[in-house]
């Protein structure tokens, strides 16, 4: 027997209402389970088209919207803040994954739509009319609520419709569309950024987003429809407004979520924050945030351990060794990704002398790589039905390219050793995110799938945020004396401008003095970023070494509510 028996037992025992399971028969159950028996053949293909549909969506925003971001920074001279703003978004990204997987438990998929499309025009809206960097931050909040539900909602209705043997394949696919969008996105950001401005960029989305998701959610309400009529929950009784509303906070885990927001903020935006507040000397009100961020780790812990009747994180996720494990290996992968890749454009775009449309076109690479492995992996676990030495191998791979970077640096370094930096971390980083998603999915009942699924992206998308916040704060402290090293002759008020922009800190040509020594500070701070990168990288291969190796079989899921293995789901764990 695996390790994991024994969350198996503390599943079985992990029910606090008096007379309720582990898994109860609840909406939860009612829901997941005997909606995708509505669908016929004809039904199923509408969906999967709608699926298709605002999966391009979704990638045409992540191939364009993120080179837009960069400018309107600058453009309010707080290009420096592009790290906090990204740690912020983060942060919503990651705790509205399970309030979204929530409200798709509770509620239905189509509903839980409804409201990401909501949020994703209203932070749009707010960035392509915002007057100050203010607004701009704002509307990001806003936008990640809807962008993060997308991508949970997608995935969750795959897992609803799909086998394990082939939904590895299938997520994979639903990956395809950033294969079109990272030659169309890239024009067509390069287009809009030299002719119609940044605000374009985000205002376009605001019509394309509704009639891109119309299909799926008319799709989904239909089918919901039919299964509440199938199970007469129309007929149900009605509660109090006040009651509902109680018991609807109470699913949620409000207290929960609000702890573990609360805590991840505290910890991570100050780093970031450090250099733009008036409290930027004050490092004993920095390290009191910090430290109170911490003391509510225990807090949360306690609450959804003891106390919450629907916790966030269920103590059977907390000694899952799947969960965990896909969940550690996402954070540190996403932690060491993103101290590369959030000034990485703009490194780029100061040190290359490339055109516009090149520059995103290489900002591309690791995407399209990414995209390509993601099919071969899922390809590989429909024909050996097992992942872990790939996703070894995988790790290994994005250690490489991601040290490869430090010797590749600068304005010297050739084009093709960068690229090759970037072909390496999309061919790790393509394995490794859709091997921990089924990982973390096999080892659960259905019931589970939703929730699963969140926890890992929040814990991933966690990572995210902490990797953005040391990146800010690495570039908030460093490049303000890396520039005042390499460029004394200029007055720090100059100095000032060429940290707040990109635009000013490129605009001088290749030989300029002031050109030169901006190239060498960017140089210099990337070092600093890559170094803590490769450390980082290293940390989720020793974790995945020691993953279990489900069996990928015919079922759902490997582990059925019973706790017992799945059909398909013999010599669950090949390590054991």
């Amino acid at each position: 027997m695996s390790e994991d028996s024994g969350y198996l037992r503390l599943a079985q025992e992990d029910g606090r209402a008096a007379g309720s399971a582990a898994y109860p028969e609840d909406i939860r159950t009612g829901y997941t389970q005997p909606t995708t028996r509505v669908y016929g053949k004809r039904s199923k293909w509408i969906l999967f088209f709608s699926l298709g549909l605002a999966a391009y969506i979704y990638s045409l925003d992540g191939t364009t919207t993120y080179t837009y971001l960069a400018y309107a920074t600058s453009e309010f001279g707080g290009h420096s803040l592009l790290g906090p703003i990204q740690v912020a978004q983060g942060i919503i990204i990651a705790v509205g994954k399970p309030v979204i997987a929530k409200v798709a438990d509770v509620g239905s998929r189509g509903t839980a739509y409804c409201g990401v499309l909501i949020f994703y025009m209203l932070g749009y809206s707010i960035i392509a009319t915002a007057e100050n960097i203010q607004a701009v931050a704002a509307g990001i909040v806003l936008y990640a609520i809807g962008y993060t539900g997308l991508q949970l909602l997608t995935q969750v209705v795959i897992a609803d419709i799909t086998t394990l043997k082939w939904r590895g394949l299938v997520l994979s696919l639903n990956s395809f569309p950033f294969l079109i969008n990272a030659f169309i996105g890239s024009n067509i950001s390069a287009a809009i950024i030299e002719n119609a401005g940044w605000r374009w960029g985000y205002g376009m989305f605001v019509i394309l987003i509704p009639i891109a998701l119309s299909p799926l959610i008319g799709t989904l309400l239909w089918s919901e429809r039919i299964t509440r009529r199938r199970m007469g929950s129309a007929n149900a009784p009605k509660k109090a407004c006040i009651r509902s509303i109680l018991d609807i906070a109470e699913e949620l885990d409000v207290v929960g979520l609000l702890l573990i927001g609360t805590s991840i903020s505290l910890m991570l935006l100050p780093l970031s924050l450090v250099k733009h507040t008036p409290r930027a000397g004050n490092g004993a009100a920095i390290f009191a945030m910090f430290l109170a961020g911490i003391i509510l780790v225990p807090l949360f812990a306690l609450w959804d351990f003891r106390w919450a009747r629907y916790p966030v994180i269920p103590l059977r996720f907390a000694v899952n060794r799947s969960v965990v494990g896909a969940s550690l290996i996402g954070a540190f992968d996403f932690m060491a990704f993103y101290l590369t890749f959030t000034y990485l454009y703009s490194f780029i775009i100061v040190v290359k002398d490339w055109t516009l449309i090149n520059s995103v076109y290489f900002m591309q690479t690791q995407m399209v790589t990414m995209t390509l492995c993601g099919i071969f992996t899922g390809m590989y676990m429909h024909k050996f039905k097992r992942y872990k030495m790939l996703l070894v191998s995988g790790l290994i791979i994005r250690l490489i390219g991601v040290a490869l970077m430090l010797h590749s640096r600068g304005a010297d370094g050739s084009t093709f050793e960068l690229l090759m930096t970037q072909v390496l971390q999309g061919i790790g980083g393509g394995i490794a995110a859709l091997s921990i998603q089924v990982s973390a999915q096999a080892s659960v009942p259905h019931v589970d799938v939703a929730m699963v699924t969140a926890l890992v992206l929040l814990v991933t998308e966690f990572g995210a945020a902490g990797g953005g916040a040391i990146a800010g704060a690495i570039w908030s402290s460093q490049m303000p004396l890396k520039l005042a090293h390499h460029l004394p002759f200029l007055s720090q008020d100059q100095r000032d401008v060429l940290f707040g922009s990109i635009a000013e800190a490129g605009s001088k040509p290749r030989g300029d003095p002031v050109r030169e020594g901006v190239i060498s500070a960017y140089s210099d701070v990337m070092r600093i970023m890559l170094l803590v990168g490769t450390v980082v990288s290293v940390l989720p291969i020793l974790v995945a070494w020691n993953m279990p190796d489900w069996h990928l079989g015919d079922g759902q899921r490997t582990i059925d509510t019973t706790g017992s293995a799945d059909a398909g789901g013999e010599d669950e764990d090949v390590d054991s």
